[in-house]
C-alpha cells in the first residue's frame, strides 16, 4: 500500500535561493526547517519559507515529482510557484 507523500519548495526572504524536497510529514519537516534541525542546503541558505506544495496519495509519486522539478530551470520554478502563490506568501500558517 502506498504511503502519502508531499513535494514541496522553500525559499528564503529574498526569493533568491530555492530547495525542493519530499516528505510524508508535511508540518513536521517545514518546522525541521525552520528550526534548523536539518543540515544542509536548506540551512545553510536559510531556506524556511514554504512556498509550494504539492499532495499525493504515493510517496513514490512525490519523489518522482521531486526528481523532474530539481531538474527544473529556476524560471519554470517560480512559474510554478507563481500559479498558485504569486505574492510568494509562506504557506505554512495554511497547514497548522
Amino acid at each position: 500500500m502506498d504511503k502519502n507523500g508531499y513535494v514541496y519548495i522553500l525559499t528564503n526572504i529574498h526569493n533568491s535561493v530555492f530547495y525542493v524536497g519530499v516528505t510524508s510529514n508535511l508540518q513536521k519537516r517545514i518546522l525541521e526547517h525552520r528550526n534548523k534541525i536539518l543540515d544542509g542546503f536548506s540551512k545553510k541558505y536559510n531556506l524556511t519559507k514554504l512556498v509550494h506544495y504539492e499532495f499525493s496519495n504515493s510517496i513514490e509519486a512525490c519523489i518522482e515529482r521531486e526528481k523532474q522539478l530539481k531538474n527544473w530551470h529556476r524560471d519554470w520554478k517560480i512559474n510554478l510557484i507563481k500559479e498558485k502563490n504569486p505574492s510568494f506568501d509562506d504557506l505554512y500558517e495554511n497547514l497548522l
